[in-house]
């Protein structure tokens, strides 16, 4: 019987040491996928997620980001750089459209010949071929040379590069996309961004960049003095007036305000 013993404890320590030594290797060997996850690495072929924030947080990001790039594709090639800038807004979804995510493709540009690196997406039709770019600049400056180096494009550049409303029609016109709201579209960021101060001689980094965070002002009083950030529309919702009301209380003819300028806001 203690013979009996002895050999049941035997074994029984045999297979505990067993199964220790078996978990233990295990730490060292593969590392699991569950727990290449716990420790915050991405899993293999997945897009990063989008950044958290408004559209409005969005479009400010993207602004501040591509403004500089889109500035020295005017001063190089003449296309307004507020023109840039929307076509990247709307074409990338500021930024975070699938396309632009795997490609650094902020332009739709697809691939007509193109003998670099391609990426397949679904658009007019399933799995169109689309240019892939290294980083966001090679994007930007292929959007130069897209619209310098076709025929069909060459009447934009005889318009006045200032003229963001005729190169947003002549786009349409010369093909460049199929929407028939196109124009209206792009004038539209344009015009609620004011993207239209890139096309002046000022660096982007000293340009407002819009953004819809609150400020702080008189918001209770007759007068409104503009902080960073402003814009006419944002100034107008926040004191319950429509734009062309408060154009028409400071006698404003366009949509441009500067930092310390008074407004007044009350009818």
């Amino acid at each position: 019987m203690k013979v009996t013993f002895k050999i049941f404890t035997l074994i029984l320590l045999t297979f505990t040491v067993s199964c220790g030594t078996s978990k233990k290797a295990s730490k060292g060997g593969e590392v699991t996928s569950k727990e290449r996850r716990t420790n915050g690495e991405r899993p293999v072929g997945r897009l990063p997620s989008p950044t958290p924030g408004t559209y409005q947080d969005k479009v400010a990001r993207y602004i501040e980001l591509y403004a500089p790039m889109a500035q020295e594709e005017m001063e190089l090639y003449k296309i307004p750089a507020s023109i840039t800038l929307a076509q990247g807004i709307l074409e990338s979804g500021a930024g975070e459209g699938e396309l632009t995510r795997r490609a650094n493709n902020h332009f739709g540009i697809k691939c007509h010949g193109w003998t670099g690196g391609k990426v397949y997406h679904d658009d007019d039709r399933s799995q169109e071929c689309f240019r892939k770019y290294k980083d966001p600049k090679y994007s930007f400056r292929d959007h130069s040379l897209f619209l310098a180096e076709r025929k069909r494009y060459a009447a934009l550049f005889e318009l006045d590069p200032y003229d963001y409303k005729g190169w947003a029609h002549g786009l349409r016109a010369a093909g460049y996309a199929t929407d028939r709201r196109y124009p209206e579209k792009l004038i539209s960021i344009i015009e609620r961004y004011q993207l239209h101060l890139y096309d002046g001689d000022t660096p982007a980094r000293q340009v407002v960049v819009y953004t819809e965070t609150t400020t702080s002002g008189n918001s209770g009083g007759r007068a409104y003095t503009v902080q960073q950030g402003d814009t006419l529309y944002s100034i107008a919702k926040r004191h319950n007036l429509s734009v062309e009301q408060l154009q028409k209380i400071n006698n404003l003819k366009g949509t441009n305000i500067g930092i310390g300028q008074t407004l007044l806001v009350t009818p």
